[in-house]
């Protein structure tokens, strides 16, 4: 019996880094990235504040799965996984709160238009604690990295098995 092709996996790492805690996802998915030498053919990308040229390259995965610095009304550095549609009300309960240039859910809105909306999806969110200029995340966001990268590493592995992400 032959076995399933493996899935197209994105890691979409989302923020500005020079603002301190906004830059989160951006240094997580780079920390994951250096660390993960054993999951071939996952691609990482750094995707900034986000822009509609990331359309194309997220039509072309199966699952995408986001990191981004996200207001989740706990304590800085809190970490939270969203998987699916519980991912989709949450991008739509914090739209305003983006300061993205394009914010995620309009990114995805765009993938759906054209009926290429990655079937598994995504985001982990990381609380900030400063939203001020600087290159690298405070104390507790840095702290709360490792976290995140093993969420992410997690959200990776199940897919890979072909674990439906409506956990």
């Amino acid at each position: 019996m032959a076995s399933l092709p493996s899935p197209k996996i994105m890691v979409l790492g989302i923020g500005n880094t020079l603002l301190q805690d906004e830059g989160a996802g951006v240094h997580a998915m780079r920390q994951l990235q250096l660390e993960s030498a054993d999951l071939a053919g996952v691609e990482f990308m750094d995707g900034g504040t986000l822009s509609f040229t990331l359309a194309g390259p997220i039509s072309a995965v199966d699952c995408l799965l986001v990191i981004d610095a996200a207001e989740l009304g706990g304590p800085p550095g809190a970490v939270e996984v969203f998987s699916g549609a519980e991912m989709d009300r949450f991008l739509g309960a914090n739209r305003k709160r983006s300061v993205h240039e394009v914010g995620l859910l309009d990114l995805l809105a765009v993938t759906c238009l054209t009926d290429n909306l990655p079937p598994q999806r995504a985001l982990i969110g990381i609380q900030p604690a400063v939203l001020d200029w600087g290159e690298f995340p405070s104390a507790v966001v840095m702290e709360a990295l490792p976290t995140a990268c093993a969420r992410a590493r997690e959200q990776i592995l199940a897919w890979r098995k072909g674990e439906d992400d409506e956990r």
